[in-house]
């Protein structure tokens, strides 16, 4: 089992984005991050949000919580540096905070072409922990090297629900929503004390081989062991049999295709979002198998 670096980057300049390029530039040391943030700016509105498809189903201009999603992806990725960006960004997820504390799967999308349906028919108004959950755990990865990020108040309001949200569930919530509680947990076990118990409840709703089907989703689209615990050492590697966490590694790493690329398990909705989350998945493949000691 060998990974191609080589025809990896090939792919990704031949096909991805500029800002998934720029990041497995970060991931391997060819650059620092500040042409990541410049690629990330082209996403961000003046509200301080971002939109413009940096969620790539979501090609719609305005900020969206997806995009900031994706957002604090980037600047988890590029720490320890910091940017102003983050906090502002946390900013305008405030002021679109429901009350409660929790953010909406989606604000009111003003343009659908290209859109997933889930993204254009969500209701505003209407708290979702699926995106809250996953929202909050990236911003968590950025407050572990920020500390604008650890010191804003949005990011203790939306801990605070996905907290309660998570403790309220008394069956399996889509696979998705289960996914990335227990993500936010695993980041949250070592600051807030209800974070392990409610991983061990949890529990109950994951299988030991890390296997789940997405409801609604592709046939073969699934949850995997790397989906709940991408990285060793994080609390929920207990919850799965290390077996079938190992063989997911070899998977993954088995999974990269003759052009050099990773593929989405997924559905796009229009043929620029599918080669986008080619570029994103390969990004994210690498990321992980390094993560797990896979690359050297």
């Amino acid at each position: 089992m060998t990974v191609d670096l080589s025809t990896a980057s090939a792919f990704l300049t031949a096909h991805a984005r500029l800002l998934d390029r720029q990041r497995y530039r970060r991931l391997t040391g060819a650059a620092g991050p500040e042409p990541v943030l410049a690629a990330l700016e082209a996403y961000r509105n003046p509200d301080g949000g971002y939109g413009w498809g940096l969620e790539p189903d979501l090609r719609s201009p305005e900020s969206q919580t997806g995009a900031a999603l994706h957002a604090f992806e980037v600047f988890a990725e590029i720490g320890p540096h910091t940017t102003e960006r983050a906090g502002q960004l946390c900013d305008w997820l405030d002021s679109v905070t429901l009350p409660g504390g929790g953010l909406p799967f989606a604000l009111p999308v003003t343009d659908a072409t290209g859109c997933a349906p889930f993204w254009s028919g969500a209701d505003p108004a209407e708290p979702s922990l699926q995106i809250s959950a996953i929202v909050a755990e990236n911003a968590h990865r950025v407050a572990a090297h920020d500390p604008a990020v650890a010191a804003h108040p949005w990011l203790a309001t939306v801990t605070d629900y996905c907290l309660s949200a998570i403790g309220g569930l008394e069956q399996r919530p889509h696979a998705l929503v289960l996914a990335f509680a227990v993500r936010l947990l695993n980041v949250l076990a070592g600051t807030r004390p209800e974070a392990l118990p409610l991983l061990d409840r949890l529990a109950a709703f994951v299988p030991r081989d890390g296997r789940l089907h997405v409801e609604g989703g592709a046939e073969d689209e699934l949850m995997r062991p790397l989906d709940f615990a991408p990285l060793p050492g994080q609390p929920a590697r207990n919850l799965l049999d290390p077996v079938a966490v190992e063989a997911d590694l070899h998977r993954l790493a088995e999974g990269q295709q003759a052009d050099g690329g990773w593929r989405a398990d997924f559905h796009s909705y229009s043929a620029a979002a599918a080669l986008e989350w080619r570029g994103y998945t390969t990004v994210g493949a690498l990321s992980v198998l390094r993560g797990n000691g896979f690359l050297g």
